[in-house]
């Protein structure tokens, strides 16, 4: 049989409509558990490439003929000669196309709310790294917040929303994520805002983004009001959109909470982090719906595959947001920490504008999970 080829957004439809499919991952063990493709109806079977050089014939009885099967590698060529010898067996199979490389860098857009006055809120999932960003849509103008370095994406979906792109913002300097918001800005002629405590060692120009800012996006006036929110970075800053949306960047999540130690100031910053969640989150209003920067788990997606809650709900649900004692929170925030995200130092100082690394490097920065929360 001929093999088969499927796109990251093919895989994206399949997790966001909960399809089953059965992955066969051929990179080595320890890149599979560290990061994989998640699904909630997908299953596994991991067997490294170099084990398969001599043939497929022993594992043909763990391939299942009942549902999609796909072979995965990092970069797809590894995956093609598996697949190709799974097909001359007779077996029906797929392989991702650019490998878990695409994976990473796949945006998918999703319509995540109106506006009061008809405008439009879009949620770019970047579903194989958990990273969340977004457009702003009103009367043909667009503000773009958290935007990944895939810039093209949001360039050509601007265009086709006939919106000329006029903000850019950044709640946060980002340690997990190469921001492309410096490049929109100059391709489009926007503004780039960022945090000025956030932004003490960057190297160009930008507009600073302060509590009680507003930015006016479209004749229908639409404000975007900065509310200072440290504690994940001490210049974290989120957003009030309409009075509708809360852009809680990386300070809330759905089922999680922001990592105060990506700039090693775990121990100075866990009482910001507090006071952000605690008093400053409690002052707004329960039914705005939360729109954070991240997520960790495959969990967090809702049905139409966006991220998003109720604060309300999430103060209910969210065990970030019901630690009463201040000891117990900061233990969780300062102790038994997942990993710091890949290159996390290189990423920050790429932010910054001190490094230029050429896109292959960048793409080698970013692979691997996301890892800016703690549960």
């Amino acid at each position: 049989m001929a093999l088969n080829v499927m796109t990251a957004k093919d895989v994206t439809k399949k997790v966001f409509d909960k399809q089953p499919l059965f992955i066969l991952d051929v990179r080595n063990e320890s890149d599979f558990q560290d990061w994989k493709i998640e699904g909630e109806n997908f299953s596994y079977l991991n067997i490294p490439y170099f084990d398969l050089l001599d043939g497929v014939e022993e594992i043909l009885d763990q391939i299942p003929s009942d549902r999609d099967v796909l072979v995965v590698c990092a970069k797809e060529g590894s995956s093609i000669m598996v697949g190709e010898m799974l097909a001359e067996e007779g077996l029906s199979v797929s392989y991702l196309k650019g490998g878990m490389k695409a994976w990473s860098e796949h945006l998918e857009p999703v319509k995540v709310g109106d506006l009061k006055n008809g405008g439009e809120v879009y949620q770019f999932v970047r579903i194989g790294k958990g990273c969340l960003s977004y457009m702003v849509i009103s009367d043909g103008e667009a503000a773009i917040i958290d935007s990944t370095r895939m810039t093209d994406l949001y360039l050509e979906f601007a265009k086709e929303k006939g919106a000329a792109i006029k903000h850019v913002f950044d709640t946060h300097l980002h340690a997990d994520h190469i921001s492309g918001g410096r490049i929109i800005a100059e391709k489009t002629g926007a503004a780039y805002w960022l945090p000025p405590k956030d932004a003490g060692e960057v190297t160009f120009d930008y507009n600073a983004l302060e509590s009680g800012t507003d930015v006016t996006i479209g004749s229908t006036t639409i404000n975007i009001h900065a509310l200072y929110s440290p504690g994940h970075t001490i210049g974290s800053t989120s957003f009030v959109v309409d009075e509708k949306f809360l852009l809680s960047g990386d300070i809330l999540f759905i089922d999680s909470i922001g990592r105060p130690d990506l700039a090693g100031m775990a121990e100075d910053w866990v009482g910001d982090l507090r006071e952000s969640l605690y008093k400053r989150y409690k002052e707004l209003s329960e039914d705005l719906l939360v729109l954070p920067a991240h997520f960790m788990i495959i969990d967090e997606l809702n049905d139409d595959g966006s991220v998003s809650e109720k604060l309300g709900i999430l103060f209910e649900k969210n065990h970030g947001l019901n630690i009463e004692d201040e000891n117990e929170f900061r233990k969780l925030v300062t102790e038994n920490l997942p990993p710091q995200p890949n290159a996390y130092q290189e990423i920050r100082e790429t932010n910054m504008g001190k490094i230029t690394p050429d896109e292959e490097q960048q793409r080698e920065m970013e692979i691997g999970p996301n890892r800016c929360a703690v549960r």
